[in-house]
């Protein structure tokens, strides 16, 4: 009796789909793998100065020669994390707050699982700023100037804090303080032109001057262009001059073709309109010696006007 011949294709029929669904459900792991990816927080701690790098030389397994080494391969890293998709941020590395975390937890700060936990547990929860595949030479400043404005934030903060209480009403003198921050700078701002104005607030505090400033864009219908984080801070700062009775002041610098100096010291819980000859003083005179200096070129200092009365006092 003659052979048939068997059909052409897999000797194994139950094999091949076993194969083929195999390899179905690796394709689909690695798809899966790669939206977890894309859903995971990643955080980066950098050592963003030369002095915090040089503390880390104190432990044999931190390897890096240079800061300016360091940095590049830091740079290499984060490019790597933005093409495996997810989000990606980079935080401050504080040598010595590091040293006061492994003490505290007994940990070998020796050891770069020790690094590790300190990023996720400590690091994450100070400035950060989002990688977004800028150079470190770009979010090294950003990132700083966060760690600043949460400083300065926080040391309003306490000093708003301790301001008490009204004696007519018992009202906060930290709420009665924010809310003649608001009115006095929308007061500054109204009474400006169309331009980029420069407005800078000082307080002295405990350690010293607290200062902060905002840069204010007016349009020809007086509208204003105010960036939010920088027009919060500097209302704190108002606030706590207000609020706490401390030296402080309010500075307006005017562009146009040549800049106005106009200025208002922050006296009985609102903003006094200074003199020509009082901002001039303010100006130039330095601040450590006394010393009369030289007025700046194509500067002009003129005399404040007067601002409305502050928003009265709630009441009991």
């Amino acid at each position: 009796m003659p052979r048939t011949r068997k059909p052409a294709g897999p000797t194994h029929p139950a094999r091949s789909g076993h194969d083929s669904a195999r390899g179905s459900a690796r394709g689909s792991a690695r798809g899966s793998t790669r939206d977890f990816a894309r859903e995971t927080v990643r955080t980066v701690a950098v050592l963003a100065d030369r002095a915090s790098f040089a503390l880390m030389h104190r432990y044999a397994a931190f390897r890096h020669e240079s800061h300016a080494g360091y940095l590049r391969r830091l740079e290499r890293h984060l490019r790597r994390l933005s093409r495996d998709g997810g989000y990606t941020q980079v935080a401050l590395f504080d040598p010595e707050e590091y040293a006061e975390f492994c003490a505290l937890r007994e940990l070998n700060p020796d050891r770069a699982a020790s690094r590790a936990r300190y990023t996720g547990e400590i690091a994450t929860a100070g400035p950060a700023v989002r990688y977004r595949g800028q150079p470190l030479s770009v979010l090294l400043p950003e990132l700083l100037a966060v760690r600043d404005r949460q400083q300065l934030w926080s040391q309003c903060r306490e000093l708003l804090l301790g301001a008490g209480s009204c004696p007519g009403c018992g009202t906060p003198h930290a709420e009665c303080g924010v809310r003649r921050a608001a009115a006095g700078l929308a007061a500054v701002l109204e009474g400006t032109g169309p331009g980029v104005h420069h407005l800078v607030c000082t307080v002295i505090g405990d350690a010293g001057p607290v200062s902060a400033a905002l840069h204010a864009e007016r349009d020809a219908a007086g509208g204003t262009a105010l960036p939010e984080p920088d027009t919060m801070l500097l209302s704190m700062v108002l606030a706590v001059a207000l609020a706490t009775g401390r030296p402080g002041g309010l500075v307006l610098r005017q562009a146009g073709p040549g800049e106005t100096v106009l200025g208002w010291a922050t006296e009985d819980g609102w903003l006094r309109p200074l003199a020509e000859a009082e901002i001039f003083a303010a100006y130039c005179t330095d601040p450590h010696t006394g010393e009369p200096l030289p007025p700046e070129s194509g500067v002009a200092y003129r005399t404040a006007p007067s601002l409305p009365p502050p928003p009265p006092c709630p009441g009991p």
